[in-house]
């Protein structure tokens, strides 16, 4: 049966790899888009039952993420469509919210789902570097690493099914790779870290977003580093999967130049 299913996992590596749009390398890929952005929009429903989500009209914080990630979005949708690769934000309806939360975290579901919690902002401290943080989320999922995390957890541990066919054979098990895939709550258990690789795309392209938004890209250097020092001795929740050290300094500091191309200050 082991063979079987080693069999089975090769299989699916060899024929599951596809090219990547946003990055430009192959990645295996064992899910299909509209399901996955199909369970982020059932999560994230089921998260904002559970927790409480800030009203932007009478809540000046709520209020600056829902604006950041409109600017953010625009600049997405600007950035691909001038690239012909419109099918990037194929079937994404963007939601931002922020919850009365002190965790120092934020995450991104397929689809364009978007939180913030209230303890990020006071890490932030502005909201330029708001937009650093919401430029790499948005960045992870439009690169679709959450779906690469999840084509892996299916090759090692269900043996390269595909999504469709593991939710129907193993429904709660599948839920659960999902969330941990992509970070959404601690009930799962740990969350699976962002590859080196992954994390410096995310920089990349966080950046670029941003800066086409109208938020200057070099805020990001003084905000990683806030974020390192956060928690003193025990780094906050956010930096378990998103680790800041002095190899993302130097990475982000290679690629402002091509940011400050795109950024034009907001008016």
């Amino acid at each position: 049966m082991k063979k079987i299913y080693f069999f089975i996992a090769v299989l699916a590596i060899l024929t599951g790899c596809a090219l990547n749009l946003v990055t430009g390398r192959k990645h295996l890929n064992l899910v299909n888009e509209s399901e996955v952005q199909e369970m982020a929009a059932s999560h994230y429903r089921d998260f904002l039952s559970e927790n409480r989500a800030l009203n932007p009209a009478t809540n000046a914080n709520a209020a600056m993420v829902a604006r950041v990630g409109a600017r953010i979005a625009n600049a997405v949708t600007t950035y691909y469509n001038n690239q012909g690769k419109q099918a990037v934000l194929e079937g994404f309806n963007w939601e931002f919210n922020t919850i009365d939360n002190d965790e120092v975290n934020a995450w991104a579901m397929p689809g364009g789902k978007v939180m913030v919690y209230t303890g990020l902002l006071a890490v932030t401290r502005n909201e330029t570097a708001l937009a650093i943080v919401m430029g790499h989320e948005i960045a992870h999922i439009v690169a679709k690493h959450g779906s690469e995390r999840m084509s892996q957890a299916l090759v090692q541990q269900m043996g390269g099914l595909a999504l469709s066919v593991a939710i129907a054979q193993q429904p709660q098990q599948t839920q659960n790779l999902f969330l941990v895939s992509y970070g959404i709550g601690s009930q799962v258990g740990a969350m699976l870290p962002w590859s080196r690789q992954q994390e410096t795309e995310a920089d990349k392209y966080g950046l670029i977003f941003a800066a086409i938004a109208g938020y200057d890209p070099r805020e990001a250097i003084p905000f990683w580093q806030r974020m390192s020092e956060a928690g003193g001795g025990s780094p906050p929740e956010f930096l378990s999967t998103h680790p800041s050290d002095e190899t993302r300094m130097k990475n982000l500091r290679k690629f402002m130049p091509e940011a400050l191309k795109h950024y034009t200050p907001l008016r």
